[in-house]
């Protein structure tokens, strides 16, 4: 169950632990009686020394009892009034409190792990905030890039944390699972950009295969202008302030096909995903597909 998605794993987890603890209390509460059971003088135990007629009581008085001392002794309280009366209860006894000491660790030790694990990424949060703030301080930047700094990794978080870790998610299947849900999510969008009219399909499947996706948040920069022409994108939701760019319009192609530093400055107005597009990998791509490539050189000066 705990490999199981259909269930919680932290419920799983703890049922887990409830069973484990219940069936050690179990267990070392039927031995302990049975050693009692067994003993020649029943006033000689540890059930008989308050309960000299413990054999004609009840089956459940005497299972209540024996839980009762097992859970005292488990969990270090014992409270003496059920103690070892004879050799053979003492050994079972220390036997039993040695057994204890390793399964409290584990119990503890595994419960602690449930809690930290859902705290552990916030507090790995709070420290990349405070190390890029002291960073930030320490060399005096503008409050503005200060601000595009926080709100990049707060963006993170968020994504992380929500699920969103589209391109990590991807990263982590086959290639050819990868291409097919690259090109289910955004094979449309890609075949109506300007740039792209008139290619053909073979080539559309090898560009989206290589285009990652990318989320950034409000008001940050996507790109210089007099950058070095890296990559160039294309905007999937959100908008950017280039004149205003919309869903399905490509950013930066200028400076990568023409091979000249980026003309603009790209700032994001909203929380924007975008599909990055390496030059190296777009190139050699397109030099494959010599055809498609003048196509493409054609789209990108036509008015």
């Amino acid at each position: 169950m705990e490999k199981d998605r259909h269930f919680n794993y932290f419920w799983v987890r703890c049922a887990k632990l409830i069973c484990v603890t219940l069936f050690a209390v179990h267990c070392a509460a039927c031995f302990y009686y049975l050693i009692a059971d067994r003993y020649p003088d029943p006033k000689e135990t540890w059930i008989g020394n308050t309960m000299p007629d413990f054999h004609s009581k009840g089956l459940w008085i005497r299972y209540v009892t024996s839980v009762y001392w097992s859970i005292t002794t488990l969990t270090t309280v014992g409270y003496g009034d059920y103690h070892a009366e004879n050799i053979r209860e003492m050994i079972f006894n220390i036997f039993y409190m040695f057994f204890n000491l390793g399964l409290t660790a584990y119990l503890i030790g595994n419960m602690t792990n449930l809690v930290v694990h859902g705290t552990s990424r916030t507090r790995k949060y709070r420290d990349t905030i405070q190390a890029a703030t002291s960073f930030a301080l320490r060399n005096q930047l503008p409050p503005r890039l200060q601000d595009q700094m926080i709100s990049h990794l707060s963006l993170k978080f968020r994504t992380d944390s929500e699920g969103l870790q589209q391109q990590e998610t991807l990263d982590a299947l086959p290639k050819a699972i990868r291409s097919s849900i690259s090109q289910y999510l955004f094979l449309n969008l890609v075949q109506n950009i300007y740039l792209f009219q008139g290619v053909s399909n073979d080539l559309i499947f090898q560009l989206v295969s290589e285009m990652k996706a990318e989320y950034f948040p409000p008001r940050e920069d996507v790109i210089l202008q007099n950058e070095a022409p890296t990559d160039f994108y294309i905007l999937v939701s959100g908008s950017v302030v280039v004149g205003v760019a919309k869903s399905g319009e490509v950013i930066g192609e200028i400076g990568v096909l023409c091979y000249r530093p980026q003309l603009f400055t790209v700032r994001t107005r909203s929380l924007c995903q975008l599909l990055r597009m390496n030059r190296t990998a777009f190139l050699s791509i397109v030099q494959s597909n010599v055809g498609d490539g003048t196509i493409i050189m054609n789209n990108l000066i036509q008015p």
